[in-house]
């Protein structure tokens, strides 16, 4: 009944994803800009939208690369 369950790596190389995803979106400089639009739609807006579904992206695959 007393299962040795096995230790978990605090820290993974597939961390530095995500703040790589961040450094992007904090650096304001790199999508302050109108060009180029997307249907009409400023890059500004656009951009931070594509960083939304690459969040997400992001996060699936770093879940499936670190689970045990």
């Amino acid at each position: 009944m007393d299962r040795e369950q096995p230790k978990r790596r605090l820290w993974s190389w597939w961390y530095l994803l995500f703040i790589l995803l961040c450094g992007v979106s904090l650096w304001p400089p790199f999508f302050n800009r109108i060009e180029p639009t997307l249907i009409g739609i400023p890059f500004f807006y656009w951009f931070q939208l594509a960083l939304i579904l690459a969040g997400a992206v992001v996060t699936a695959v770093v879940y499936f690369a670190t689970e045990e």
